[in-house]
């Protein structure tokens, strides 16, 4: 082929004239080094955008008892304790915190306080002289009088050693009932006491935070706590603040203090690259405190270390979809490449005839393709960092690969192709060819990679403490060209048998489109290959992602068990009855749970003999129960030892768990709400409705069986709710209502008078459902299969399109001989269609199956079950991915038909036949 051009091309330099003579194949090549840039820029730092989004709005989510690093100190670890000092310590302590920690500290706190352990109050009044008392302690957090408004009275100034002053919050004074002016006394039990052992407590004033919201209030607030005899009820707690000098009186005469200080790391400067460093340097603090005696209280680590689990775990993921797509485009670009060395074999056979080599032929491409894709790829990376995120650390490192991998495919395959010149290549369709030994072994070697990184993948895991494995995230990859090396081995056979079936028919599109197929164009390695790794991306990706779904609705029908579940303190037996009576409530069933029970060894007068251990007792009214959940769509079906009715005198069968079961043998003793009762081992089962997933020890009892006497009935404490619309505030107030009652009969108080133990608690099924979705890395997790699906159905249209683009020279010389004969342009678009169904047909099945496959072969590999609340994650085909991989094959014979068609006009068809074979 000769170069052609005047006026301003004629003007250029060989080089340039030559890339712009080129420029649809460079400018292909060059769309595709773009997006690969871009792919490797600005995934990673979406990515990191998600994951350090995701770990701050875990951290902030944290109590602070958890969130924040507190040093705590008993004041007989000290030298003559003084609140006044303290404050002074918090800069010294914080400095002397490794690094990172220093930096990353944005707020910080010091607080005294005496009690609420180890003392107790007393007074003349309530709330002081009741059996429940409220829980109370003396704090002073200096700086706390600048962040207050004074409601009534003053601010403390306590004076002498007799008396110390104390304000009060609003919310409490009105709650516990303490105005301006109570009176009580602190004394103490424990803690160093140099004075009399208690001391006068006086009220002075009431406040109102300026903002309640504020971290300095976290270990301010009114609480609830439980009451001393548990029967009581509930009580509040609450510490009030006072002054320095009072602090440091009531230390000196109750004993009892504690010095905490307190850091905050900021959420904002947290990332998930700052993980390793922060989790080293709270252990070594932990190890080293900044001063001998402190002991450090957080949380933090753990949370830190849970989070980093699980983003391993997605980053894995995520690199295998990377790993896919990035596998696929190297495919494009390869196919690209070799599009555009075919379109020029003329010119390059000319070259080497008049005496040029192939390294001549490799720097005359190099030259061209070096003016145009550099700065196309750095065209995708300047995209790719405008995207939102941290950069990735091996980010120059990738563009520098696209680089050298777009700008080097051309003169890479023209050197190759021109190693050896071959006259019959213009009709190797009609030539059949023999697999060297050469390629064969390679095809070996490369099932062996693939079978051994398996093998790996499931000793080893994708998530490596190190980092990613580059060779086991490529394993996939690996599989998908082995599905395709074996497609293309056992396609051609039952092609040329359906190819003489279709000779046998009137129709000649069938026939040609067939034989054309199996002779290799367009079902050839590199096509089906780029199809193959492409399709099983999109696979795997959906079969994970429905995976996780599903897996996640089973642990949602496990944990709550109904449409919605009702937990309280024991209630009426007649509030499963207005529960019922509730709009929108067809199904109501009652539980009892007791945690910590004990299993006795059955004796034969049946009072329990041997200590057996623990268990959860569950306790369920069976009718009810396979009620709730046929009418929740709850798939389980209850035995026949829970649904039987009537009742027995004897040893009630029950369903135990394999621990359980492994314990007690066949029969054994248990205690329900104070009273015993004989159980006989009925039905082994792992997990039970109603229950965590994580419940190991478990006994659940049929109600309507048990030998319950009149005068000791079972209170239940749960209720399981069917119905749709639920009016979740009237059930938890119903809930409420019945657990005041309950507790006001056994105490014999006025039901307004009394606060159950643990509130009222609705949780529905959707809610659950969502909270399995709102960890810090879900997003990054979904943006992982959207990228992934996305991705891999755009790549597959665009590799069906490469297989239109390498065969339009061949096809279109066929078709304007053809159309001589009378082949009218509907009957060539079928030619079309009968030659890409193979491909696809073949792209599908194998892709397909290794996508599929794939989630089953690497098995624990994928840490699915982090993702799911806890139960083993089982491979889920999504029924819309099946109807989904139809439509794009219909979509992609849809594009194919539609590029064939620009084809066939730019090529003028009718021009080809007297032009002979020029192209």
């Amino acid at each position: 082929m000769t170069e052609r051009g005047g006026g301003f091309s004629a003007r250029l330099p060989g080089p340039l004239r030559r890339a712009r003579i080129f420029a649809g194949y460079l400018g292909l090549l060059g769309l595709l080094g773009l997006v690969a840039a871009l792919l490797v820029t600005g995934a990673p730092r979406l990515a990191n955008e998600f994951a350090d989004e995701g770990l701050r709005n875990d951290v902030a989510a944290l109590p602070y008892q958890v969130r924040d690093l507190t040093y705590v100190i008993r004041p007989r670890m000290m030298q003559a304790p003084d609140a006044g000092n303290g404050a002074a310590a918090l800069d010294r302590y914080r400095e002397r915190l490794p690094a990172p920690l220093p930096t990353l500290i944005d707020q910080q706190w010091f607080a005294a306080q005496v009690g609420p352990e180890g003392v107790s109050l007393s007074g003349d009044k309530p709330p002081f002289n009741g059996s429940c008392r409220p829980v109370l302690s003396l704090r002073t957090q200096p700086g706390a009088e600048r962040e207050v408004r004074m409601v009534q009275g003053r601010w403390p100034a306590s004076k002498g050693s007799d008396t110390v002053e104390a304000v009060v919050s609003s919310e409490a004074s009105s709650v516990i009932g303490l105005p301006v002016g109570t009176v009580f006394r602190m004394a103490g039990s424990t803690g160093v006491a140099t004075g009399r052992g208690w001391i006068t407590v006086k009220i002075v004033g009431v406040y109102e935070p300026l903002d309640p919201t504020a971290p300095t209030w976290d270990a301010i607030r009114l609480a609830e706590t439980v009451c001393q005899n548990p029967m009581d009820g509930n009580t509040d707690k609450i510490p009030l603040l006072t002054d320095v000098a009072g602090l440091n009186a009531a230390g000196a005469q109750v004993g009892a203090l504690t010095f905490e200080w307190r850091y905050r790391v900021a959420t904002e400067q947290l990332t998930t690259s700052t993980i390793p460093p922060l989790m080293t340097a709270i252990a070594s603090t932990r190890r080293t405190p900044p001063e001998t005696g402190l002991v450090l209280t957080t949380g933090l680590d753990s949370s830190l270390a849970r989070f980093d689990t699980q983003l391993r775990a997605v980053r894995a993921l995520l690199a295998v979809v990377q790993a896919g797509i990035l596998a696929t485009l190297l495919g494009l670009v390869t196919l690209a490449a070799g599009l555009a060395v075919e379109r020029r074999r003329e010119e390059f056979t000319l070259l080497r005839a008049r005496g040029a080599t192939i390294s001549e032929i490799g720097a005359r491409t190099l030259r061209e393709t070096v003016v145009v894709l550099p700065a196309a790829v750095l065209g995708g990376w300047l995209l790719g960092m405008l995207v939102p995120g941290r950069p990735a650390g091996a980010e120059p490192l990738g563009v520098a690969l696209v680089v050298a991998g777009t700008t080097l495919a051309i003169p890479l395959l023209a050197m190759a192709r021109q190693r050896r010149t071959t006259f019959i290549s213009r009709r190797r369709d009609l030539v059949r060819h023999r697999s060297s030994i050469r390629r064969l072994t390679a095809e070996l070697l490369l099932l062996l990679l693939a079978v051994l990184g398996v093998v790996l993948l499931q000793r080893r895991g994708l998530s490596q403490a190190s980092g990613v494995d580059p060779y086991l995230v490529s394993v996939p990859v690996l599989l998908a060209v082995t599905a395709a090396l074996i497609a293309l081995r056992l396609v051609p056979w039952p092609l040329r048998q359906v190819g003489r079936l279709a000779a046998r028919a009137r129709a000649a599109v069938p026939f040609i489109g067939l034989a054309r197929a199996g002779r290799g164009a367009p079902v050839s390695v590199g096509p089906l290959a780029v199809l193959v790794i492409a399709i099983a991306t999109g696979v795997f990706t959906s079969v994970v992602t429905s995976t996780i779904s599903e897996t996640r609705d089973l642990v949602s029908d496990q944990e709550v068990a109904a449409d919605a579940r009702v937990t309280a303190s024991y209630t009426t037996a007649a509030t499963a009855q207005r529960l019922a009576g509730l709009p929108g409530v067809t199904a109501v069933s009652p539980l009892a749970v007791g945690v910590g029970q004990p299993l006795l060894s059955r004796t034969p007068t049946g009072i329990g003999g041997r200590d057996l251990g623990q268990a959860q007792i569950i306790v369920v009214d069976g009718p009810t129960f396979a009620r709730v959940l046929a009418q929740s769509g709850v798939e389980y079906t209850l035995p026949p030892e829970l649904t039987r009715s009537g009742r027995i005198d004897g040893p009630v069968p029950a369903i135990v768990s394999p621990d359980v079961a492994a314990a007690v043998g066949t029969d054994a003793v248990t205690e329900v709400q104070g009273r015993r009762y004989q159980f006989t081992v009925g039905t082994v089962a792992s997990r039970f409705p109603g229950l965590d997933v994580d419940a190991r020890r478990f006994v659940v009892l049929p109600w309507q069986s048990l030998p319950i006497p009149d005068f000791q009935p079972i209170a239940p404490n749960q209720f399981l709710v069917a119905g749709k619309d639920l009016p979740t505030d009237a059930l938890r107030d119903t809930a409420a209502a019945g657990a005041k009652d309950y507790l006001a009969k056994i105490l014999g108080t006025p039901a307004d008078s009394v606060r159950p133990v643990s509130p009222a608690v609705v949780t529905t099924w959707q809610a659950h459902r969502q909270t399995l979705e709102q960890s810090g890395v879900n997003r990054l997790l979904s943006f992982t299969f959207s990228a992934g699906v996305a991705g891999a159905t755009i790549l597959a249209l665009l590799a069906v399109g490469f297989a239109v683009l390498a065969e339009a020279p061949g096809r279109g010389r066929m078709l304007s001989r053809l159309r001589t004969m009378g082949l009218s342009g509907r009957q060539g678009r079928g030619l079309l269609v009968y030659e890409l169904v193979p491909l696809l047909g073949v792209a599908v099945i194998a892709g397909g199956l290794v996508g599929v496959a794939l989630p089953r072969l690497l098995g624990p590999a994928l840490g699915l079950s982090g993702f799911t609340g806890g139960i083993p994650a089982q491979t889920h085909l999504d029924p819309y991915l099946i109807l989904g991989v139809p439509l794009l094959v219909l979509a992609a014979l849809a594009a194919a038909l539609g590029i064939e068609n620009v084809i066939n006009r730019r090529m003028r068809l009718g021009e080809v036949l007297r032009l002979g074979e020029e192209s």
